[in-house]
């Protein structure tokens, strides 16, 4: 037997048994778990305990399977929305000016670990605490059900625009051009129908889930070879493919092999140096300017004509640093721009900044409705066309969340009552195929307080049924009832029997499990075929 495999999977077995133990203490207190992977990185750090190969691979591809998901969820269409685009421009651009200009100040006052740093290393510093991270922000826009929501689109498209913007400062501090063979890289343009053939014909199954590690790791590598950053090939592999429609079954057949993968990166942010006093000091100082980053997200936002909700939910979305800035770090460090300890400083920073924001994101309507006076001054009177609160045109039955569940749910009610019944979604995409077919279907969010003020002023609604993606989203819409003490009948919609009772105790009056239902459906089925 070769001992040094059997040492390295001791190892691994240390820190995925801590992993698992410290994310379960973290979702007992309500946190995510991923607050838990963090502090095992910190503690393994502590105890002496080095990254691992496995454990470092792990990490590697749990960031390019998440981007290549986000990628199949991208609507480039986002892209090109000044409240994308130019938010993001201006914000970086004011970022960088103020924690550049404080950063070279503490140096030239000769601050520990500061002094040294010139200004052109300040400037590269701020930009580096100026990102937030994409992979924090989709885990919890996806564990909200959030992804294709106008305030998670928004949210997505800067931190897009942000990891372009990484790409380029990559290859500018390496002084390295991207190969001459990059070029050829736009061939996969004119591939896309290949790779949407090739999708059609792999089923529901393992060779699904085969093709999508294809799509992501060979873009990914692609991309290496041509001088260009790999994590950007799986992006653009996802991007390529994303119009296809069996991209969402992809993105959910993958969803857990990434979620696995990903504890690997969480675990080395933790890992990534050693701990001292003076780090941990000025990674601490650090933390608070995260609101300051926010209160510019805000700000901006709503001078965009965004509403006051979504601006705010955008920005708690952002409201943490990136693990852009380790790779910042990483790059001063080697060219012996900077101290080593500054690789420990921003994985501080960054992984309190977590700790922060996963609460802040778990309560975000919650802020919103309590201080919705407050927000409501920063808001323009003049507002985008698909972010006004929506008129349910005198519905009395009202079907959120418009996927397959939804959709049966709406016309069977249709059919029974006529059309009296709404449906409404916050996938733009989604709604214009509904009301292709004839569907009277809204955008709009259930968890959106300024709705349920216009339900509650302009009553009609008396049965509100809830098919939204998971737990959490329909929790939320059940808080927004409760606040307005709507007095309809509320029925909510489970995936797994544990689901039922927080669902039953916050307010719904009936709950249905689609998938024990879904039998109990099917026999019914064929009980009136057989009587016919």
């Amino acid at each position: 037997m070769d001992f040094e495999w059997v040492a390295i999977a001791l190892s691994d077995v240390t820190w995925i048994s801590l992993a698992f133990f410290l994310g379960f203490l973290s979702r007992l207190i309500a946190l995510p778990p991923l607050v838990g992977f963090l502090a095992t990185g910190f503690v393994l750090n502590y105890l002496g305990v080095a990254s691992g190969e496995t454990l470092q691979k792990l990490a590697d591809l749990g960031i390019t399977l998440l981007l290549f998901t986000v990628g199949l969820k991208l609507n480039l269409k986002v892209l090109i929305r000044p409240q994308v685009w130019s938010v993001t421009t201006l914000h970086v651009s004011i970022i960088i000016a103020m924690f550049g200009a404080a950063i070279f100040g503490l140096a030239l006052m000769g601050a520990p670990l500061f002094s040294g740093l010139d200004l052109k290393i300040s400037l590269m510093l701020a930009f580096a605490l100026s990102f937030s991270s994409t992979v924090f922000v989709v885990k919890a826009l996806e564990e909200k059900g959030e992804m294709k929501s106008l305030h998670g689109r928004i949210a997505i498209g800067i931190l897009v625009m942000q990891d372009l913007a990484a790409v380029i400062f990559l290859a500018a501090s390496t002084g390295k051009l991207p190969s001459p063979w990059a070029l050829l890289l736009f061939l996969l343009i004119p591939l896309r129908p290949i790779f949407h053939h090739l999708l059609q014909k792999t089923g529901h199954g393992e060779l699904l889930i085969l093709y999508g590690l294809v799509l992501a790791l060979g873009g990914a590598e692609l991309f290496e070879l041509g001088g260009v950053k790999d994590d950007l090939g799986a992006l653009i592999m996802g991007v390529l493919i994303s119009t296809h429609p069996k991209s969402k079954e992809m993105a959910k057949s993958m969803l857990g092999f990434k979620d696995l993968f990903l504890v690997g990166f969480f675990l080395s942010i933790g890992m990534s140096g050693r701990l001292s006093w003076e780090a941990l000091i000025i990674g601490l100082l650090l933390v608070p300017f995260i609101f300051v980053k926010s209160a510019f997200f805000f700000m901006l936002m709503t001078r965009f004509k965004l509403r006051a909700r979504t601006s705010l939910l955008a920005t708690l979305n952002l409201t943490n640093y990136s693990e852009f800035g380790l790779i910042v770090a990483a790059i001063g460090v080697t060219n012996g721009w900077m101290d080593g300890e500054w690789l420990v400083v921003i994985a501080i920073a960054l992984s309190l900044s977590f700790v922060i924001a996963a609460p802040l994101n778990n309560i975000d309507n919650r802020i919103y409705s309590r201080f919705r006076g407050l927000w409501m001054r920063f808001q323009r009177s003049e507002r985008l066309p698909d972010d006004r609160v929506l008129d349910t045109l005198g519905a009395s039955i009202a079907v959120f969340g418009m996927g397959r569940v939804g959709r049966g749910a709406y016309d069977k009610m249709r059919g029974l009552h006529g059309e009296t019944v709404v449906g409404i979604d916050s996938d733009d995409e989604l709604i214009k195929g509904h009301q292709a077919m004839g569907r009277k279907v809204l955008h709009g969010d259930p968890s959106d307080a300024d709705f349920w003020d216009k339900i509650e002023q302009v009553h009609s609604i008396e049965l509100v049924m809830l098919t939204l993606p998971n737990l959490q989203a329909n929790l939320d819409a059940l808080e927004q009832l409760r606040e307005i003490s709507f007095p309809g009948r509320i029925a909510a919609t489970a995936r797994y029997p544990d689901e039922e009772e927080p669902l039953r105790q916050s307010g719904a009056t009936a709950v249905f499990n689609i998938y024990t239902e879904a039998g109990v459906g099917f026999a019914e089925h064929v009980e009136v075929q057989n009587q016919a």
